[in-house]
């Protein structure tokens, strides 16, 4: 048999297990053999191109289920084809966006014109958009091929670029449709009355808006707010037997009263975290500015703490970046004129790997997406599998914001020092990087 690569001298590691050193050879689209230690001699000879990856890590490709590409209305802060290459450059090879665009996606005419764009845009990527929860959703839902979609996006709390929920009639029929049609609900989940309540104590506090400081947003947007619209995102699911998933939890609350450990399977309440939420850096205020406004917003030292706990347990089911770019110069004000969103899928896993096990990594970003959006069987590095694959050599450096070649040109990650790159990319077996 003849192979298009031959990957020898790496460190595999998939979603369930690290075999050591080992090698891995491609055909077409596939994983067409693999093996431990040294590749056999006459194995040479057949391979049109040789990869030695130095003891590397050799992984499979990443699947970030929840990212906002901005396209189409947004593209002045990026666009599919620039965040796509971005995701390239994170060992990210499948990406599910959201619909907060501009037009939303919330429609079949919305939803093929953004698959028409990833088309236009060169996206070189798997790339599947979620379609939005809105008003009128049961009777804009007829003409979709359901297909064609990850799966459907509930905003319970105003976001950027955030559309309604539904009425409460039609919002029970929507939980129904997607139980009968084992969709996958995803749930922006903050309570509205709280933030705006909190918003105008801390506007009278400090004047106006404009004036109310940064360092407020996670009491404005804070854990109660998360808590209860959480709460009721799960109580309606049990109500209606709709499997539910909640995007980047930021509490230990929602963790302790709300998600059940071990596995996935059999699960119907799933939980989605992000890298900020994670982070032991910036779990500490102090080390916070404009890059890490986000909603929710992070919140402190105790919940990051727990978070990785749950991710370790089960309670937490997959990581997702949330990657949503703006620009620069509309991230700066304070806590309630702020864009809120940032640009992480680029440095991610480098970043995360200074502080999470490769494994867990792997695990919550192939095997556990691909099970709850219904991809199948994803994660492993077998032969038969697709080959997309992923290698991540150490080298140690600092991420700046002159490495990010997206339209916003920075990161929230500015300064981190970390100790691996992402040197090597297969999607489907054609080499992206």
């Amino acid at each position: 048999m003849n192979f298009d690569t031959l990957i020898i001298n790496a460190e595999i590691c998939d979603c369930n297990s690290s075999r050591g050193i080992g090698w891995l050879a491609i055909k077409g689209n596939i994983i067409a053999a693999t093996g431990s230690g040294d590749a056999p001699a006459d194995i040479f000879s057949q391979a049109a191109d040789i990869i030695d990856a130095e003891k590397a890590f050799l992984i499979p490709a990443l699947i970030d289920s929840h990212v906002h590409f901005r396209t189409p209305g947004m593209e002045h802060k990026g666009n599919i084809a620039t965040e796509s290459r971005e995701a390239i450059l994170g060992g990210v090879t499948t990406v599910f966006d959201m619909p907060n665009t501009n037009p939303a996606t919330v429609d079949a005419a919305s939803l093929r014109q953004k698959y028409e764009l990833a088309y236009r845009q060169d996206c070189r990527i798997s790339f599947k958009p979620f379609i939005a929860a809105s008003p009128g959703f049961m009777k804009k839902i007829a003409d979709v091929n359901l297909r064609d979609i990850a799966g459907v996006k509930l905003f319970m709390g105003t976001t950027t670029g955030a559309m309604g929920a539904p009425d409460p009639k039609e919002l029970a029929e929507v939980m129904a449709f997607c139980t009968h049609n084992n969709l996958t609900v995803v749930v922006h989940a903050e309570d509205n009355e709280i933030i705006n309540s909190n918003a105008a104590y801390y506007t009278e506090l400090y004047g106006s808006p404009k004036d109310v400081p940064l360092e407020m947003h996670s009491r404005i947007r804070s854990r109660e707010a998360c808590l209860r619209a959480s709460a009721a995102a799960v109580e309606l699911a049990i109500r209606y037997g709709t499997r539910l998933h909640l995007a980047h939890i930021s509490t230990a609350d929602e963790v302790r009263e709300l998600l059940s450990e071990g596995p996935l399977e059999g699960k119907q309440i799933t939980a989605e975290t992000t890298p900020l939420y994670l982070d032991p850096v910036l779990a500490d205020a102090t080390q916070r500015s404009w890059r890490h406004k986000v909603n929710p917003a992070i919140k402190t030292e105790v919940d990051a703490e727990e978070i990785r706990s749950a991710l370790k347990r089960g309670a937490i089911d997959t990581i997702a970046t949330d990657h949503a770019p703006h620009l620069a110069a509309e991230k700066q004000g304070g806590a309630l004129t702020a864009a809120s969103g940032a640009p992480s899928i680029r440095f991610a896993l480098p970043v995360m790997l200074t502080y999470l096990p490769l494994q867990l990594i792997v695990n919550k970003m192939t095997s556990a997406p691909a099970t709850i959006f219904g991809m199948g069987n994803y994660g492993t590095l077998n032969v038969g599998d697709p080959a997309n694959i992923v290698i991540i050599k150490p080298e140690e450096y600092t991420i700046t914001d002159n490495m990010v070649t997206a339209p916003c040109h920075w990161t929230p990650f500015h300064g981190r020092k970390v100790m691996h790159r992402v040197t090597h990319v297969h999607h489907n077996g054609e080499q992206l990087l």
